[in-house]
């Protein structure tokens, strides 16, 4: 086809001179509006205009099926400036056209097959073409997204659902995956059921390799088109906003596979990645570690950020492996890893990139939530840059995570001399703003289910699961799930299939899936339990010393003009008798919830519901109650009283 010069591909450009400027400055968080391919209409003539940065190319061209996949015919034009940009028109091109470029390299003749970095669509896995596509889809969230700041903030109840949505649920007739759209109806459905208030979707952006379970990203401005289009994904996000369902995206800025069509030697040198393969080359993960310190990658993983926030109405993103990205010598032996200009281990280039993604993307979108998994003790991960945090919103507790597992993983007989696994968290929590997270990571290579990990009988192991869970819920901060825990997967989760649903229809799952469903409830309705996560006016022991019995109690309290609730665990088996404990209000108390009641699956034993206070002091507090604690039991317990004077204080 040819242009009014006869040409095949015509001059035109996306980019301004302050686009590049920024592009270099590492400032840019829009690159997704100029880069890559967009159907565009140039003087009268429909076609697709195509970006790509490839600075150290000696020629780039568009391949596909509208030229046979002919190298060299479609030549893009290099821009005449630094940015190592190159671009151009190529009119008659349609919606869903394949294509990649074509890159010569200036170094050594090396050539390659490349897809776009900017796609919108790729093809489905294993296939490695790239997909013109264009923005199309009309949003119904308008409500969720004028209110959601109250629904994201940190003084908001949050309780997050995640899933990996190869495998959540499949096609009962063949077991072939969900598309979003089928996903999106049950997804909200059951979350609303549940009363989850997130949805935490496992990595979504394309990747060559299912098994990776997404964190081995290729193309990280497309959803995988195994489950379907952009346009179903943003149904699925949609959807799941007007049932009043936030979506959290996890996403992976530390690394990308070494695949020969994706990031890696991009154009004939190490464009993305340090070249340094004792920087650029991750030893666990066999991938490879971008180059935070060069200006047009910090603005590409910038332009991730905001594209997901921005065209997706994500409500937030959890960075994946956050440790791998500050520390040089993360998993790295003595003499695998160069320090930086001062000596240390920390790698600076990205820690400044860390701050500068938190700081943009709460500037744009101060309703939603950015947050870090995150494994060490570096400081002040969720403090303000300008306090000198990193300026996340939240950072994942895997502290409170490996501490309570192991704990519930030991024989109750022994969990005495463990006591201190349960405790120890409230020496350091109100240090960070903390998701407790028991997430995909706990359930897979070899660590079986959630439940499989406690002791004793059935029985036991179901007590335990519910036990911990009420442990859980009532813990300051967020609270994360994976999927199947809510209801006792008995099986380690398997990538390749779906859940176990049949489950859901025996008495025990049944009951821990409505123990669930309660605690969420309850989490919704009590703002004790969740408007004062992150300050230390919120939380009280009442006893915290009586490892003999491993029995700890505790109380949460609100802002002001609400009840406080009482939370009170046995760890052991022993059901207990008479068990004092102080409180500061008079009256009756109502055990809201209990662990072991016998519609989840428990012996019944408890308290009938309430419970008087007495005028006896103990633990420091002018009234005491006399529990019964139910044998590997969880209890919630509130004063009677709608409105309780000076509530704030128990």
């Amino acid at each position: 086809m040819a242009d009014r010069n006869g040409a095949e591909v015509w001059e035109f450009s996306r980019v301004t001179d302050y686009d590049v400027h920024l592009l270099m400055e590492g400032k840019h968080t829009k690159l997704y509006e100029k880069l890559g391919s967009h159907l565009e209409m140039v003087d009268g003539a429909e076609g697709a205009s195509f970006t790509v940065w490839a600075p150290n190319a000696r020629s780039v061209s568009v391949i596909g099926g509208f030229n046979d996949w002919e190298r060299g015919r479609h030549r893009l034009k290099k821009r005449a400036d630094l940015s190592g940009l190159w671009e151009g028109f190529i009119p008659g091109l349609r919606r869903g056209a394949l294509y990649k470029y074509h890159i010569v390299s200036n170094f050594n003749n090396y050539s390659v097959d490349k897809g776009d970095p900017f796609a919108r669509r790729w093809e489905v896995p294993p296939r490695t073409a790239s997909s013109l596509w264009g923005d199309g889809y009309r949003w119904g969230d308008a409500e969720w997204m004028g209110s959601r700041a109250s629904k994201n903030s940190l003084g908001s109840p949050m309780s997050i659902y995640e899933i990996h949505l190869g495998s959540w649920r499949r096609s009962q007739a063949d077991g072939s995956w969900l598309n979003y759209r089928e996903v999106a109806e049950q997804l909200a459905t059951y979350a609303t059921e549940m009363g989850f208030t997130h949805v935490e979707l496992l990595p979504v952006m394309e990747h060559p390799f299912y098994g990776s379970w997404g964190y081995q990203t290729s193309g990280y401005f497309a959803p995988t088109s195994r489950y379907g289009d952009p346009e179903d994904m943003m149904y699925l996000v949609d959807r799941l906003h007007r049932s009043g369902v936030g979506v959290f995206i996890d996403w992976v800025p530390s690394h990308f596979p070494a695949d020969e069509h994706g990031l890696s030697f991009f154009d004939g040198t190490h464009l993305f990645e340090y070249a340094d393969a004792r920087r650029g080359f991750h030893p666990d993960w066999k991938s490879f570690i971008f180059d935070y310190g060069r200006m047009e990658v910090r603005s590409f993983l910038l332009s991730v950020a905001h594209f997901w926030l921005d065209v997706y109405h994500a409500d937030g993103l959890r960075c994946d492996a956050v440790s791998s990205m500050l520390y040089f010598d993360y998993s790295r032996k003595p003499g695998e890893w160069v320090p930086n200009v001062h000596g240390g281990r920390e790698n600076l280039e990205a820690i400044s990139l860390l701050k500068v993604l938190n700081e943009s993307v709460y500037a744009a979108h101060p309703e939603v939530q950015v947050m870090a998994e995150e494994s060490t003790a570096w400081p002040m991960v969720s403090r303000p840059t300008y306090a000198g945090g990193l300026g996340f919103g939240m950072k994942w507790d895997m502290g409170w995570m490996h501490d309570t597992l192991h704990y519930y993983s030991t024989d109750p007989v022994f969990r005495k001399y463990h006591h201190d696994e349960l405790t120890f968290s409230m020496w350091y929590y109100f240090s960070e703003n903390f998701i407790l997270p028991f997430s995909h990571d706990e359930v897979v290579h070899g660590k079986g289910s959630l439940l499989s990990k406690f002791p004793g009988d059935d029985w036991q192991k179901f007590a335990n699961l519910r036990l911990v869970l009420g442990y859980m819920y009532g813990h300051p901060g967020k609270k994360l799930l994976f999927m199947g825990d809510e209801f006792g997967e008995r099986e380690e989760w398997r990538h390749d299939t779906a859940l176990n649903w049949g489950l859901i229809d025996t008495p025990a799952n049944a009951g821990v899936k409505r123990w669930v469903a309660d605690l969420n409830r309850l989490l919704r309705a009590e703002k004790a339990l969740h408007e004062m996560d992150f300050d230390l006016a919120g939380f009280e022991w009442v006893d915290y010393r009586d490892s003999d019995n491993s029995v700890v109690s505790f109380v949460r309290l609100p802002k002001s003009g609400s009840k406080p609730v009482l939370v009170v665990c046995n760890n052991t088996p022993v059901p207990r008798q008479g068990y004092t404990l102080g409180v500061s209000f008079p009256g009756p108390w109502v055990e809201v919830l209990n662990s072991d009641a016998k519609e989840y699956g428990g012996s019944g034993a408890g308290n009938l519901g309430r419970v008087e206070a007495r005028a006896l002091q103990a633990h420091g507090r002018p009234y005491s109650l006399s529990l019964t604690l139910p044998p590997l039991g969880c209890l919630f317990l509130e004063p009677e009283a709608r409105s309780v004077p000076g509530a704030s204080k128990a």
